[in-house]
């Protein structure tokens, strides 16, 4: 399992799937060509992109470097990383035929290949091995001590965290917690979110 401090950015649901096998990181789909009109997902990569990085991670089809090229120009290229599929050609499993141009997608590739992207033509990112070193991580335990999950109150409390850093307010509190993982030590988040009573 590779440990990634960048978000990675693909197309859809099942390339997510056959991703989580192989990296540790924050996964977005763009759900095809939704992203270009979903304020609220292209806010969301936006918001990763500003604060660990994104990489972009598409088909090499025509549809997926169109999607690639509108993250392109939605976001500064000082905070995207691409990483590209080989054309290689073949039928992905689940489809009943081969796609309009015949190229394997995210989730058709192999996983000894996927890893190599991440590894041998990556090595200029941050990196981490699941051997590295684990920080304290803050918790679904942490965020309902916060109030910030399984209370009458917790959504409202959610939203104004996010309405605070600018990100749309039905990211669910898995969302949440990945993002105040990503923004602060779980120290940090105790001492910030956690109410105690003097």
């Amino acid at each position: 399992m590779i440990k990634l401090k960048q978000a990675v950015v693909v197309e859809g649901k099942y390339d997510k799937i056959r991703l989580s096998n192989i990296i540790d990181a924050v996964i977005i789909t763009t759900d095809g060509f939704s992203v270009c009109r979903d304020k609220e997902k292209l806010a969301l990569i936006r918001f990763w992109a500003k604060h660990c990085g994104i990489i972009v991670l598409t088909d090499s089809d025509t549809a997926g470097f169109k999607i690639r090229s509108f993250i392109k120009s939605a976001v500064p290229d000082k905070d995207v990383t691409h990483i590209y599929i080989p054309d290689v050609f073949g039928k992905e499993k689940r489809k009943r035929s081969r796609s309009k141009e015949g190229k394997l997608g995210v989730e058709g590739i192999n996983d000894a290949m996927l890893a190599e992207l991440f590894t041998e033509k990556c090595k200029d990112l941050n990196v981490e091995t699941e051997t590295a070193e684990k920080t304290d991580k803050i918790t679904k335990a942490d965020l309902f001590c916060a109030g910030l999950s399984g209370t009458p109150d917790a959504q409202s409390r959610r939203r104004e965290i996010l309405h605070g850093l600018n990100l749309p307010e039905l990211i669910s509190a898995n969302g949440l917690l990945d993002i105040l993982n990503n923004l602060y030590t779980r120290d940090e988040f105790l001492k910030k979110f956690i109410i105690t009573e003097e």
